[in-house]
C-alpha cells in the first residue's frame, strides 16, 4: 500500500485573517464554497475551526464515492487538519500571508490500494482530486472578495 497525495494551491486578493477564518467557518462559508462534488454536508459538532466535526460525501469519480466523517484541528497558526475517521484520508489546509495576498494550500495524503488498481489510484487520484480543489479555491476566492 504506497501513500497517495494531492495538492492544490491559489493566491487570493484578500488577508490572511480574513481567509482563514473563511476557511474554518464549517457552519457557513465552507458548504457555500465546495464544488458539486460534495454531498449530504452537515456539521455534527462545532462548527468554527478545531474541535469541529463535519460529513460530507464526496464524488471523486463516477464510481468512486468517499463517506467522510471529519475532525478538525489546528495543529499551527493558520492551519486546519481534516482527519476522516472513515478512511486513512487527512487534509491539511494551510494559509499564509502573502503581502496584501494570501496563499492557501490544500494537501491530501491517504494510503492508496495495492496492485494494479493502486498503480492507477496513485497515477489518476491526484489528479481528479486538484481539479475538485481548483474549483473549490476559486468559490473561496469569490467568498472572501465579497
Amino acid at each position: 500500500m504506497a501513500e497517495v497525495t494531492a495538492s492544490a494551491a491559489r493566491v487570493l486578493d484578500a488577508p490572511a485573517n480574513r481567509v482563514f477564518a473563511a476557511v474554518r467557518d464549517y457552519s457557513g462559508v465552507r458548504q457555500r464554497i465546495l464544488s458539486p462534488q460534495f454531498s449530504d454536508y452537515e456539521v455534527q459538532d462545532g462548527g468554527t475551526g478545531a474541535g469541529t466535526s463535519v460529513h460530507w460525501k464526496l464524488q471523486a469519480t463516477k464510481s468512486r464515492v468517499r463517506d467522510c466523517l471529519l475532525d478538525v484541528t489546528e495543529p499551527a497558526a493558520q492551519q486546519l487538519v481534516e482527519t476522516d475517521r472513515n478512511s486513512s484520508m487527512v487534509t491539511t489546509w494551510t494559509v499564509s500571508a502573502a503581502g496584501d495576498r494570501t496563499e492557501v494550500r490544500i494537501d491530501t495524503r491517504w494510503n492508496g490500494a495495492g496492485g494494479i488498481g493502486g498503480f492507477f489510484e496513485k497515477t489518476f487520484a491526484p489528479l481528479g482530486l486538484r481539479r475538485i480543489y481548483d474549483e473549490l479555491l476559486g468559490n473561496l476566492a469569490t467568498e472572501v472578495g465579497k
